[in-house]
């Protein structure tokens, strides 16, 4: 075998390892499920509702301020915001920034689900442990087209070699003063009609001047920093018949 054709393939024996993770832990998490039901969630101060169905998807927010009722709808066909049930109009800038925030907390909701889509990108970075457990490493990107608003974020993840659930997470982020890093710990593990559901312990780094994937060490030795907690409450699930 030729050293190129030898490289090409590890490098395909690394991405098929990667995927097959993903799968499973997809799996195990209740991902045939998520894909053809309705959820729903309180997180902090506002009401999330989504709905999938074979690939056309409807993300909602509601929330109230102090005069209006406010419904955000995400799905197949854009963005659309109704203010006291009245569909409003909105710039193109504050259809992103809409968009964006409310597609975040829905993909969030339901990780590892999502990770099979199109304009993922997964690698196998290794085999490690933490806290005690081992760990596939998998590195997540996203391609430009298909990838979203926030294509440029890079995410890794700690999956279970033993079980396949996801029960770590990081990712990095553009923001104003330059790239933010978070570290996310799963934990309030419960299954809601076969679907795993889990809120999170939400860590920064205390040095911004680090790499993404050094987040893992840092954790294991209690070097983060604590920002918040993603307790998702009164979670609801109904598979679509």
């Amino acid at each position: 075998m030729s050293v190129f054709a030898l490289f090409l393939s590890c490098e395909n024996t690394k991405d098929s390892s990667a995927q097959d993770v993903v799968d499973k832990s997809i799996a195990i998490s209740g991902g045939a499920i998520i894909a053809n039901a309705t959820l729903s969630f309180n997180f902090r101060d506002k009401y999330y509702k989504a709905t999938r169905n074979n690939g056309i998807f409807q993300l909602e927010r509601r929330f109230k301020d102090s005069l209006n009722t406010v419904r955000d709808l995400l799905s197949n066909n854009g963005f659309e915001r109704f203010i006291n049930n009245k569909l409003t109009e909105i710039t193109p800038t504050e259809v992103k920034r809409y968009s964006t925030a409310v597609n975040s907390v829905h993909y969030f909701s339901v990780l590892p689900f999502g990770l099979n889509d199109k304009a993922v990108n997964k690698e196998y970075l290794k085999k490690v442990d933490l806290k005690g457990k081992p760990y596939h490493k998998i590195k997540i990107t996203f391609n430009k087209e298909g990838g979203g608003e926030d294509f440029e974020d890079v995410f890794v993840y700690w999956i279970n070699t033993e079980d396949y659930k996801t029960e770590y997470l990081a990712y990095s982020f553009k923001e104003k003063q330059g790239i933010g890093l978070r570290f996310r710990a799963a934990y309030n593990e419960r299954y809601i009609k076969g679907v795993r559901v889990v809120d999170y312990y939400n860590y920064k780094p205390k040095d911004h001047n680090i790499s993404l994937l050094d987040l893992g060490e840092l954790f294991e030795n209690n070097q983060l920093e604590l920002l918040s907690k993603i307790d998702l409450k009164n979670v609801e699930i109904e598979p679509l018949k």
